[in-house]
């Protein structure tokens, strides 16, 4: 469904190219995922992982222009099946390049995963005991890549990762959600609910066009709060929510959180502060 605008393609265009003591671990019925194991296997063993050590879990929709309903972009970044050049990924405002980049985080391992998630990537923040783990979807898999962050979201799709020696906990395990690019239920309708069932509250940060309006109706018996996503069209590149991140990791409001998205949106999309904080809204 063509619903950017030509505003949004002059964006994409611009902006392209730690053992703890038993009782610090938690019994989770998830699926260990050493580095050659793919991460989509359903689980099928309980294992502990470290829950002190905090996760931030972000789901990527490669840009697609054939496979999602998109106003084209240059065919070199819209293609979603090349990561290193997707516009939300390898360009220089992409979730892979602009993390690499960041003074707050470092790369601590790539995987090749499958051809769903064609690329993972683990970051450890350099003071603060959190990881962060980016998944790029295969674009042509952008309904799949929703439904899996809506899942975890939801704490119905539980994983652990394992790496420098420890497990952690990704997927409805995470502490923080996230989830970036296309809507794509502008373009198709999921059937599937998404159900809290274990009394989890989880963060969650969808930058996305219209988010708000889309993902709402999908996440109200989820038992969600909802940080920061948006009202309208939008080009949902890594600065806004890296910044935001910065005050999650802080134990800062949803409000200084969304502050901090509004700010780093308006300085790159020149735009003001206040059309960034009508845009990028916090809460239900």
């Amino acid at each position: 469904m063509k619903r950017f605008s030509l505003l949004v393609l002059t964006c994409f265009i611009f902006f392209s190219c730690q053992k703890q003591s038993d009782n610090q671990l938690e019994i989770a019925t998830v699926a260990t995922y050493t580095d050659d194991i793919k991460a989509n296997i359903a689980p099928t063993n309980a294992i502990n992982f470290d829950t002190l050590t905090k996760t931030i879990h972000i789901y990527v929709a490669l840009c697609d222009n054939k496979y999602q309903g998109i106003v084209p972009v240059p065919a070199k970044i819209g293609n979603g099946q090349d990561a290193p050049n997707n516009l939300y990924w390898g360009c220089g405002y992409g979730i892979s390049t602009y993390f690499k980049k960041s003074a707050d985080w470092k790369l601590i391992k790539t995987q090749k995963i499958d051809s769903l998630i064609i690329e993972r990537l683990i970051f450890k923040h350099k003071t603060k005991n959190y990881y962060l783990v980016a998944d790029a979807y295969n674009g042509q898999y952008i309904k799949e890549c929703t439904q899996d962050f809506l899942r975890s979201s939801a704490g119905n799709k539980k994983e652990v990762l394992h790496i420098e020696d420890k497990n952690i906990g990704i997927g409805g395990n995470s502490d923080l959600v996230a989830y970036i690019g296309h809507d794509g239920l502008m373009d198709f309708e999921l059937t599937e609910t998404f159900k809290n069932t274990d009394n989890k509250t989880r963060d969650v940060i969808i930058l996305a066009c219209y988010s708000k309006s889309y993902f709402k109706p999908h996440l109200v018996d989820a038992n969600v709060n909802p940080l920061v996503w948006t009202t309208g069209l939008m080009c949902p590149e890594a600065y806004t929510i890296h910044d935001a991140i910065s005050g999650y990791i802080q134990n800062e409001s949803n409000e200084k959180i969304q502050n901090r998205a509004a700010l780093a949106y308006s300085k790159y999309q020149k735009c003001s502060l206040k059309a960034a904080k009508n845009l990028l809204v916090t809460g239900w």
